[in-house]
């Protein structure tokens, strides 16, 4: 048998790795000559933690996280990662604000407690701007942090914390349970990213981009709505969720308003919201205005070529 490099691919257990369940159950790694490990999480302190000792080689990670530790803004005691670069965007984040039983409104959350994985990385600033939308200072409400998706999700369902963000399936999930979608997060948004570092990626440029080509084969073939049943199957398969969430969950994260990326590009525009937010509830108060700076697009390309 043919042996592959390795690639060790640290991710977020969840539906939003679907597209490397496509990737891996077609053989398109294989066939771009690569082999993908996949490394579980359990949220973005320990997974930048890894990430930086080079523990793995590819972070699926929000690209706020990238953002937040070349900036020296992150929660790991690691220091600035100016090493860190995003080169291929996968999604919206398919976000929502889910709350837990009893929360009907945004506003029930005053004097309560949100759930977040890191406060000053991830989505917790969407949190914020959603709820500062309601008319909800931070000041208003306490904030916990909690864990990855899983983490604040079963949180969640047994009242440990009055709302968090979920991505996609975990709010249609949330909703089966007898919970309630607060508030979609509708803005231009560039969630999670694969990302990896420079002095790794100069070595190792051949590995990206092979695994940015089945990637975005993966993409193509989710988007395609002949595929729609055995999409389905296969990340039944990845996930262990029902046939029921899988199918509901293709509706929700490969439909025409947004999700899932077509093409693996990252989202300009979703890019420059993610430092609006940073610039406004980041720990420093740093206006950032490039995206560039945290961003390479020659593997993507390559990709395209």
């Amino acid at each position: 048998m043919r042996s592959f490099p390795r690639l060790r691919v640290n991710v977020f257990p969840g539906g939003f790795n679907w597209p490397i369940y496509v990737a891996q159950e077609n053989g398109y790694f294989a066939r771009e000559g690569v082999a993908v490990e996949l490394q579980a999480t359990t949220g973005s302190v320990a997974q930048m933690t890894d990430f930086a000792a080079e523990r793995c080689d590819i972070a699926m990670t929000a690209f706020d996280n990238i953002v937040a530790y070349v900036e020296g803004e992150g929660e790991a005691p690691i220091g600035a990662q100016p090493e860190f670069f995003a080169f291929l965007g996968s999604d919206d984040s398919f976000l929502s604000l889910v709350g837990a039983q009893g929360i009907s409104r945004v506003t029930d959350l005053r004097g309560r407690s949100v759930s977040v994985d890191a406060a000053t990385t991830g989505y917790a600033f969407v949190l914020f701007d959603l709820l500062a939308r309601a008319g909800l200072p931070q000041s208003d409400y306490a904030v916990a942090k909690v864990g990855g998706m899983k983490q604040r999700f079963e949180d969640l369902c047994r009242g440990g914390h009055s709302a968090t963000m979920l991505s996609s399936p975990y709010d249609i999930l949330a909703q089966q349970k007898g919970l309630r979608v607060l508030a979609p997060f509708g803005d231009a948004y560039q969630g999670n990213v694969a990302a990896a570092r420079r002095s790794w990626a100069e070595a190792h440029g051949e590995e990206i981009a092979a695994y940015a080509r089945a990637y975005v084969a993966a993409l193509n073939w989710l988007h395609d709505p002949a595929n729609r049943a055995e999409a389905a199957v296969i990340l039944e398969r990845g996930t262990g969720m029902s046939p029921e969430l899988a199918s509901a969950s293709y509706t929700r994260m490969l439909g025409q308003g947004g999700g899932f990326s077509q093409t693996g590009n990252i989202d300009e525009e979703g890019a420059r919201n993610v430092l609006c937010l940073r610039s406004r509830y980041g720990p420093t108060g740093r206006l950032l205005k490039d995206p560039g700076k945290y961003i390479d697009t020659q593997f993507w390309q390559q990709a395209h070529g």
